[in-house]
Formats: C-alpha cells, structure tokens, sequence
C-alpha cells in the first residue's frame, strides 16, 4: 500500500488534490481511500488531506501517520506544522516551492525532495487569482512524475473529470509541472 500526505492551507484545494488522485489511481484499477483533516476551518488554516492506493482493497480508515509521499502546497507551511513527522526513511517529499531540491534537502534534514514552482504554473493558467493562486492540480501533475505511480494522462482525464472550474486549465497545468518538476538529477 502507498500511503501520500498532503498538507497545504484552506482555499488552496488540497482536499480536491487528494480525491482527484484517487480519482486517478482508481482509473487504473488500484483500489483506494481518499479523506481530509480539518483543523480549524477556515481559508488560509493548515490542512491535511489523505490518499492510499493499493493492488487489493484497503480497509485502514485512520490518518496517515508513516507516508510514502508528503506533498507540500504551501512552502510557509515547513516552518508552521511538522510535514515530515512520521516520513519513511525512503519515503519522498514534493514541495511546492522555487527552491532546488538542494536547497530543500539541507532545509528539511531529508534526502529525497522534489520541488516544483506550482504557484508560477497556476498564475499561468489563471487558477485562482495573483495572490491566491490554486496549485493543487499542478502539484499532481509534479507528483505522477516524482512518484511513477500513476501516468499522467490519467491525471489529466481524472482532473478534467473531476476539476470544479477551467477542466482543461487545471489538466494543462498539471502536464506542465510533470515537465518542470524538479527531482534534483534532471
């Protein structure tokens, strides 16, 4: 079983990235479990969102307390919540970010980091607004070519399927971040 972690803040759709995930792996036959933690409700307040995927049916219906994968919507989040507790050793950390790989590493204290400037891709195709941008659906295009899990054709039909506004936007903008994300030996 794969085990992914969102974190990002309210309004920035990381409960949406979650389930258009699972959305995806379901796709290509994988059985999975898609579920939010609110904290206090409101935009702009951390949230964490969930995604297992699996080849035979998944009956944990817990929080993800040992991820596979963390994926970071919002880089002032690393300063605010623990993104890291409970990372498997080999586990893989995507953040949203202009920073290197590198630079993440020795800012972590952890070894596989990706980073992707998903804020930039959403401004480009004018999801969300200037000073609010929605990155959610870039970060997963960032995400199908970090992990390998899941084609990012898949990702595009599950976003178009699923995405509440501007389908092909959001799908454009997760091809985009698949070919820009950063994985430190590209």
């Amino acid at each position: 079983m794969y085990e992914i972690r969102f974190h990002g803040r309210g309004g920035q759709g990381s409960v949406v990235a979650s389930k258009i995930l699972a959305k995806a792996f379901f796709m290509e036959g994988k059985y999975v479990s898609a579920f939010p933690y609110y904290g206090v409700e409101r935009r702009g307040a951390p949230v964490t969102a969930f995604t297992r995927m699996d080849v035979k049916p998944i009956r944990a219906k817990y929080q993800i307390y040992e991820p596979d994968y963390v994926i970071v919507l919002d880089p002032s989040l690393l300063s605010a919540v623990d993104v890291l507790k409970g990372m498997k050793e080999n586990g893989y950390v995507l953040v949203n970010t202009v920073k290197t790989p590198k630079e993440m590493q020795d800012e972590l204290k952890f070894k596989n980091v990706a980073t992707v400037d998903a804020t930039t891709i959403a401004i480009k195709h004018h999801l969300g607004s200037q000073t609010a941008p929605i990155v959610n659906t870039a970060i997963l295009g960032a995400f199908a070519r970090v992990s390998g899990l899941v084609k990012i054709e898949t990702v595009m039909d599950a976003i178009r399927e699923s995405a509440p506004a501007k389908q092909e936007e959001n799908a454009q903008a997760a091809k985009d971040a698949y070919e820009s994300v950063n994985m430190g030996g590209d």
